[in-house]
């Protein structure tokens, strides 16, 4: 009896080596990213698949993506993550989540835009904006910074504010705002005035309704003016027909610049390295820049920039923001504008 038990466990063993054995070696890519919107991620899929892999490219919120992965850092899910901004990437690197690898491509980003040591490597440049609608306002009659929206009575609960601070955008936003009025002995490094000017942004705008979105409720005049990432302007303007000037405000405004890394514990490990060699080089960065009216890291990609992108890029002047402050703070800064402020 024994004998047929132990050949029965056995002949079980071996019916299952197939289906792990293929898993472990499919080749499939699970791509986690905040930057698939307005056609992107069925542009990587296509893409990809021309090249001769296989993905599926998840969209995750920006505030929520770090936290998924670090929820599932002991049993990971994905194999690839990109379009963090770079606090977001030092959250991952943080807490052990990312594969160190250096993509062939690497000496052709900017300088200084790496991480130095090897996790995380760039891909888009983006300017946060304040846009404001040019069928209401002339550049001369619009916010010239985002302190106008509550220091002046003509724009109150004329600018859109979105409910939650999970987005990526809105959280550079707030930063760039906050870094402003940084104090040591203020409350999470901030001083009153900061805190105050936060309360007050909030107080005077309008808080998105769930379902509503900015730029609809822009071209209909409901509130012509709120924040935009730099590259996706051109496609809204496009889908909604209206056109915006955008703020450049002498302190300058927000950069971020979006990241690509490998998760540690993928099962698909020389699979991923080949695919960041591809998606980052000159070439397909190149067309995404192209597609998408985004300004690339890669230095060798940045001449299929649209002119209308580098164009902005070239108006505005970056804001001093040290990220790494930002980065240890930003957490805690959202919670109390959520549970305190925003409420």
């Amino acid at each position: 009896m024994k004998k047929w038990i132990c050949l029965i466990v056995i002949a079980m063993m071996l019916l299952t080596l197939p289906a792990c054995g293929q898993k472990e070696g499919s080749g499939e890519l699970v791509i986690y990213s905040n930057s698939l919107t307005d056609g992107r991620g069925e542009w990587v899929e296509e893409k990809a698949k021309e090249a001769g892999f296989t993905v599926t490219a998840v969209q995750v919120g920006g505030g929520d993506l770090a936290n998924r992965l670090i929820a599932e850092k002991n049993n990971p899910v994905a194999d690839i993550v990109f379009g963090l901004n770079t606090m977001g990437f030092e959250s991952l690197k943080n807490e052990n989540v990312l594969l160190e690898y250096v993509p062939e491509w690497a000496g052709e980003v900017e300088e200084g835009m790496n991480d130095k040591d090897g996790y995380y490597h760039s891909l888009v440049k983006q300017a946060i904006l304040l846009i404001y609608s040019q069928d209401v306002y002339s550049e001369a009659t619009g916010p010239q910074d985002w302190t106008d929206l509550w220091e002046n009575p003509a724009f109150h609960g004329q600018y859109f504010l979105f409910s939650s601070l999970s987005g990526g955008t809105t959280r550079a936003v707030i930063s760039g705002i906050l870094v402003r009025y940084l104090d040591e002995n203020g409350e999470l490094g901030v001083s009153e005035e900061g805190w105050e000017a936060v309360k007050q942004l909030y107080d005077n705008g309008y808080i998105a309704k769930e379902g509503e979105e900015f730029y609809a409720l822009l071209a209909e005049g409901t509130t012509p003016m709120g924040q935009m990432w730099s590259s996706g302007l051109a496609a809204r303007e496009e889908q909604y027909g209206v056109k915006s000037y955008y703020a450049k405000p002498a302190v300058g405004v927000p950069y971020v610049v979006e990241q690509i890394g490998i998760i540690d514990g993928s099962s698909n490990i020389d699979e991923a390295k080949k695919f960041l060699d591809w998606f980052g080089s000159a070439e397909v960065q190149g067309k995404w820049a192209e597609e998408f009216y985004s300004l690339p890291a890669n230095k060798e990609a940045l001449s299929f920039a649209p002119e209308y992108i580098r164009a902005i890029d070239e108006s505005l002047t970056v804001q001093d923001i040290d990220w790494g402050f930002v980065g240890a703070h930003i957490e805690k800064w959202a919670e109390k504008i959520e549970l305190e402020i925003m409420r």
